[in-house]
């Protein structure tokens, strides 16, 4: 069926283009802001960290200081650095018992840290929280020779800007992100949809119209949509070989049924308006004999069709070549030699086919016959066969009138008879019977032929090695 709207006016295909847009927007959307996020983390570890190496140097620094001038020398060095613009800020003080500020040494703006609460153990880091900001003072603490306390500490103000900066810019970031995700999958998803909506196209136009001439452009990129769009071509051409070999076949089958049954009308109508015995019984032979002929016909194009739709049914066993040569020569040396005609085989022993042996002594068999029955008197019909290339090559040639050049290109064709065939009685289904079968089993057959001098009939099989 066509692709029918659904009760919200979007098709399936529609929908499911917008599902496709949906899963690759929210795949590199959620992706692109883990990547985001993960790099925000990293930074802060990174910037707190770094803060933490600052507080711990300076700490080791003023301890060396301390131990080898005192606390005038710790104060001059906090002075000369605080003179030459350093330009990390610092937090600095030196306790006694715990509660004795011997010396302390602090930014102005950060008069608003509490720095009451600081125990002062050595070795623990500790935080003093602003009564005013969200930045706090992270303080390392050591324990001199003496026994006092040297504190030092840093804001982590302006680690804090920088990140409130940074998540300002991976915000807007993150909204393009967004967008930049929405819009590229849905023109991902069109380009990539595109071929899928013309194969509904095709197969929409083909319901509605029945024309099996219509054909899916096929793109360039080789794709898993231009591979299929291209076995769906070639599904239709298949069809389109299949319905039209259907219509000549049924035009022919007609054809072919009228004269029988024309024939079959006429002995039963005879047969009907005579009182002569004899005369009925030889009406009846004759119309036993028609049908037959009719369900010889019917049968063949039956195994010419599963053949050439593959429905055939093969019973694949290796087949020894010689083996089955030697029986069909056996079949028709009786009819050969009623017509004067010498037949015989010659077959490189060993070759070996793997196949269903009733269908290929049933080709084999067709061939000898057609070869038989076109080959005058004192004529011969010779069926070889040998291994080239990984191929088993089996030949039926004939000295028999062979085929006109104009009759060759038609002679697989079902129910068709050339000028030299029609003074021999036949259902003309042979060589198309032969074709098929031949193919079913994966290989070919070709003729080589010259009028009044014979014909060769080669049939090439996959060796079994």
């Amino acid at each position: 069926m066509a692709d029918e709207p659904t009760p919200t006016g979007t098709p399936p295909s529609g929908r499911f283009g917008l599902r496709l847009a949906f899963w690759y927007a929210g795949v590199f959307v959620a992706s692109s802001l883990a990547i985001v996020l993960l790099t925000y983390t990293l930074l802060a570890s990174s910037l707190a960290e770094r803060d933490r190496q600052i507080v711990a140097s300076t700490l080791r620094e003023y301890s060396e200081r301390y131990a080898a001038g005192g606390l005038p020398a710790l104060a001059r060095a906090v002075d000369i650095e605080q003179r030459s613009g350093r330009h990390e800020r610092l937090f600095v003080r030196v306790v006694r018992g715990g509660a004795e500020t011997l010396f302390v040494s602090m930014p102005p703006e950060w008069d608003d840290f509490d720095i009451s609460g600081l125990g002062g153990r050595s070795g623990l880091w500790e935080q003093a929280q602003s009564g005013s900001r969200t930045a706090r003072l992270e303080v390392a603490t050591a324990q001199l020779l003496d026994g006092t306390l040297l504190q030092v500490g840093k804001s982590t103000e302006s680690r804090e800007e920088l990140l409130a900066r940074f998540r300002t810019i991976v915000t807007l970031v993150s909204v393009a992100i967004v967008f930049i995700g929405l819009a590229g999958g849905i023109l991902v998803t069109r380009r990539m949809v595109a071929p899928i909506h013309r194969l509904i196209g095709a197969v929409s136009g083909i319901t509605r119209t029945g024309n099996t001439e219509t054909r899916v452009p096929v793109g360039t990129d080789r794709d898993a949509i231009d591979e299929l769009s291209a076995l769906f071509n070639a599904m239709l051409d298949r069809i389109s070989t299949l319905i039209e070999g259907m219509g000549s076949a049924l035009d022919n089958v007609a054809h072919d049924l009228r004269t029988p049954m024309t024939r079959l009308r006429g002995v039963a109508e005879r047969a009907l308006a005579s009182d002569n015995v004899e005369i009925q019984r030889e009406a009846l032979s004759t119309c036993l004999e028609e049908s037959e002929r009719i369900l010889a016909m019917l049968d063949t194009l039956m195994d010419i069709s599963e053949a050439e739709t593959g429905t055939m049914r093969l019973n694949l066993t290796e087949v020894p070549l010689a083996t089955l040569a030697e029986e069909v020569v056996s079949v028709y040396e009786d009819v050969a030699d009623e017509k004067q005609i010498a037949v015989g085989s010659r077959v490189e022993a060993g070759l070996t086919v793997a196949g269903d042996r009733d269908r290929l002594r049933q080709v084999l068999a067709n061939l000898v016959d057609n070869a038989i029955k076109y080959t005058p008197a004192g004529g011969t019909v010779t069926v070889s066969a040998r291994g080239e290339e990984g191929l088993v090559r089996v030949a039926v040639a004939d000295t028999g009138v062979g085929i006109a050049a104009h009759d060759v290109p038609r002679i697989w064709e079902r129910l068709y008879r050339g000028d030299q065939s029609r003074t021999e009685r036949g259902l003309g289904l042979g060589l198309s019977l032969v074709r098929a079968i031949v193919k079913a089993h994966g290989g070919t057959v070709e003729v080589s032929t010259e009028p009044g001098r014979g014909s060769t009939f080669v049939v090439s099989l996959p060796q079994v090695t």
